[in-house]
């Protein structure tokens, strides 16, 4: 059964999210729907991450599986035709060996978190950045973001809904930076957890506006405490902007290596 990698794109405003769900309108359930619409298959595509509602992408990728091989440039023709009039667009489609999944063969997320920073309303950026009116510092921010990269329990910046089996993550890097009226926050890392990155962007706005030292956050990182985070930035302001995969060679070989660690007495199983 052919499988194949799309390249996402959506506002995330008029969804509940990337999962399908029952409560409202989600971007999985229009690119299945239009998988439908395309070729009359009902499919279940699996997604990199599981944006939360609000949240918007620029490199959201899933996988689907169709029965026929289709050209993949007719594929993303039509899927794009179908998903209008809703705010989601298929950048690419690939057809991938199988094998790959957009969420297990990943080895990186990239997110970006934008502010604009000035005291007069939004009009083109509203419900697409978070609106700061108070002055921000973003080199202060910068500094103090840096207690958030490498190997840490990130319990104080997690969601107390969040299903992850362990608070522990990897953060591989966190810039904060200025671009006019705009700061922007970028961060990468293998996986994040529930609301970790608006968790950590809205503690570093204390830092901007200074009613907290670089120094704090370190405090609220070690507490291990949700109650030692700052207010949670809104969903308004955050873009999966795109994921990092292994090369083809390297996917064959990390599941070989898992069947032959997942296989009785270490015996390789097909």
């Amino acid at each position: 059964m052919p499988r194949y990698k799309l390249t996402v794109e959506y506002d995330g405003r008029p969804f509940v999210g990337w999962q399908r769900q029952d409560n409202g309108p989600s971007v999985q359930a229009v690119i299945e729907r239009a998988i439908f619409r395309f070729c009359g298959e009902s499919v279940t595509i699996g997604g990199a991450g599981r944006t939360d509602s609000g949240v918007h992408a620029l490199g959201q990728v899933a996988h689907m599986d169709l029965a026929r091989d289709w050209p993949a440039e007719k594929a993303l023709g039509a899927l794009n035709f179908h998903c209008l009039p809703d705010p989601v667009a298929i950048l690419a489609c690939e057809r991938m060996e199988e094998g790959f999944d957009a969420r297990f063969s990943a080895i990186r997320r990239h997110y970006r978190y934008r502010i604009v920073n000035r005291v007069p309303p939004l009009t083109h950026e509203l419900g697409l950045a978070w609106h700061v009116k108070n002055p921000l510092d973003a080199e202060a921010m910068h500094q103090a973001a840096q207690a958030f990269v490498g190997h840490h329990d990130f319990t104080t910046f997690r969601h107390s809904r969040c299903q992850a089996k362990s608070p522990v993550k990897t953060l591989e890097a966190f810039r904060v930076y200025r671009e006019g009226d705009l700061v922007i926050a970028e961060c990468s890392s293998r996986s994040f957890l529930h609301n970790q990155v608006r968790s950590m962007v809205g503690t570093l706005r204390l830092v901007g506006e200074g009613r907290w030292a670089p120094a704090d956050v370190t405090k609220a990182l070690a507490a291990r405490d949700r109650r030692a985070c700052g207010p949670v930035a809104p969903a308004d302001g955050l873009y999966l902007t795109a994921v990092d995969y292994r090369s083809a060679e390297e996917d064959r070989a990390a599941r070989a290596a898992y069947l032959a660690q997942s296989a009785p007495d270490g015996a390789a199983s097909e």
